[in-house]
């Protein structure tokens, strides 16, 4: 009796081994919610290491192998709750959009529509008569936080809401200069004009001290501005995602493979005769490229020909032949390496439109695969017009201490963003390639339309350099606003001389 109750206490206290999902399931359940290794191991009780050979092909035993199994039982449990939230929302977002007879596409996109009655701008709070994805906004971004669209008076079967939206209107609205325009009070106190004021104060009114103080904090502050400006936006930024490999620096030192279509093109050759250049300045360059395609959340990888328009990220891809090298730059820059290589989001569109009827320069790029996510172009749109509006004001007021601290505002959260010691809040490399690449693009787009006005492009050099000859002031604006430019340098190339007179001579 006793040897069998013992085989009977051994047989009640046996458990089958929970089972576990395979290697691969585990990595994408642990990078789902962007949980690093070490997070996880200290949750268990264990190592990183001992992780990453759980999603390397060895198993767990015992006690902690049913910990790991809840774990990613749990983590499978959440993110199937979150992709039914997010289809949820997207089904309604999509059932809640309206067809109008007068809808119109703004170019390049075809999700904007026309609205009878203007409505708030979801980004600046004033008058759109626009919307995109079902939310009313300005299309053009000069217009977007201080447009003062006159709303047309309603029909008269609804004479009580006027009635009630006169009583509003005849209450005196109170604005501030912003730029050239004006815009509503706000009850928010403006950061950027705060610490400018806190900087001069602490240091005596010393400029030099100031805008130096000023520039060291650039990084936290546009952080702290970035966060403000997300407050009640539609998408969450995943400041850590998973990213693949390509986007890791291969060395210590040394790059990712991701190419940028940075330019450094000059033109060959030019017709005889002494010919004066002017070297134009780009404003703004990488403030205006802040407004590109950005993938909202962690990159997933695709392979196949097509391209989502509604998805943004970083593509293989083998670029078309390239004919114009004498009159305009190669979209993609200065590559002599031939074959695939990995581009992003702003430069495979611009290939795309090359492409297309409308320009008919190049054959289609061929795309291999891509890491890609659901995109929005307005991701960083309040950023974005914050700056410029403190941009605008700093030059109508001489203020160069806040257009000093503006820049390094900008272009040190572009550059910090990728595998930087100097911003661990946002580690997006992708974002940092695609926002650099979209001012790339946007020279060239600018390299573009002074060829079409007939000026001769001489030179196109990183993202704010264009040498062109020619009446250029018909072309672009001249001034020192994101949309104009401004003179950099003049020079003269060639010369007079008639070479059959020069022959003459000489005999």
């Amino acid at each position: 009796m006793t040897d069998f109750g013992a085989i009977d206490a051994l047989l009640a206290g046996a458990r089958q081994e929970v089972p576990l999902p395979s290697v691969e399931v585990r990595r994408g359940l642990r990078e789902g919610l962007n949980l690093s290794r070490a997070q996880v191991a200290q949750a268990l009780g264990v190592s990183p290491s001992t992780v990453g050979g759980w999603e390397s092909g060895r198993d767990p035993s015992g006690e902690v192998r049913e910990k790991y199994a809840y774990f990613l039982d749990g983590a499978r449990t959440r993110l199937e709750a979150q992709a039914e939230q997010d289809a949820e929302e997207e089904a309604s977002a999509a059932s809640e959009e309206v067809t109008e007879a007068g809808e119109t596409e703004a170019e390049g996109e075809g999700e904007s529509e026309t609205l009878s009655v203007a409505q708030p701008c979801v980004l600046c709070g004033h008058p759109a008569r626009h919307q995109v994805a079902g939310f009313p906004q300005h299309l053009d971004p000069d217009e977007c936080g201080g447009e003062t669209a006159t709303v047309s008076e309603p029909p008269a079967t609804a004479k009580p809401a006027a009635a009630a939206t006169a009583a509003v209107a005849a209450t005196p609205v109170k604005v501030v200069p912003v730029g050239r325009r004006v815009q509503t009070v706000s009850d928010e106190p403006d950061p950027i004009a705060a610490a400018v004021a806190g900087a001069l104060a602490e240091h005596a009114g010393d400029v030099d001290a100031a805008t130096a103080a000023l520039v060291k904090r650039a990084i936290p502050d546009a952080m702290a501005l970035l966060d403000s400006t997300r407050k009640g936006g539609r998408y969450d930024v995943v400041a850590h995602p998973w990213i693949p490999d390509i986007l890791r620096k291969q060395t210590a030192r040394g790059a990712d493979q991701i190419w940028e279509a940075r330019p450094k093109w000059a033109r060959h050759e030019l017709p005889p005769g002494a010919h004066e250049v002017t070297a134009l300045d780009i404003n703004g360059a990488y403030l205006s490229a802040l407004k590109t395609h950005l993938p909202i959340g962690q990159l997933e990888h695709s392979t196949g020909f097509g391209h989502d328009r509604r998805r943004a990220g970083v593509h293989l891809i083998t670029p078309p032949v390239w004919d114009h090298e004498a009159e305009l730059p190669n979209p993609i820059g200065n590559r002599d390496e031939p074959g695939p290589l990995w581009v992003t989001e702003p430069t495979l569109r611009l290939l795309l439109r090359l492409s297309g009827p409308k320009y008919g320069l190049c054959e289609p790029p061929e795309i291999h695969e891509s890491f890609t996510s659901g995109a929005t172009e307005n991701l960083l749109e309040k950023f974005r017009i914050a700056l410029k509006d403190a941009r605008d004001r700093a030059i109508e007021q001489d203020d160069e201490v806040t257009l000093e601290y503006v820049k390094a505002m900008y272009s040190k959260f572009v550059s910090t963003m990728g595998e930087s010691n100097y911003n661990r809040e946002l580690y997006r490399p992708d974002w940092m390639h695609l926002i650099r690449s979209q001012a790339f693009a946007n020279l060239w787009t600018k390299a573009y339309k002074a060829y079409g006005e007939g000026l001769t492009v001489v030179r196109a050099m990183g993202t704010d350099e264009l040498h062109v000859i020619g009446d250029w002031r018909s072309v672009f604006p001249e001034g020192r606003g994101v949309s104009e430019v401004k003179i950099k340098d003049t020079y003269t190339v060639g010369d007079d001389t008639d070479p059959a007179a020069a022959g003459e001579h000489e005999n």
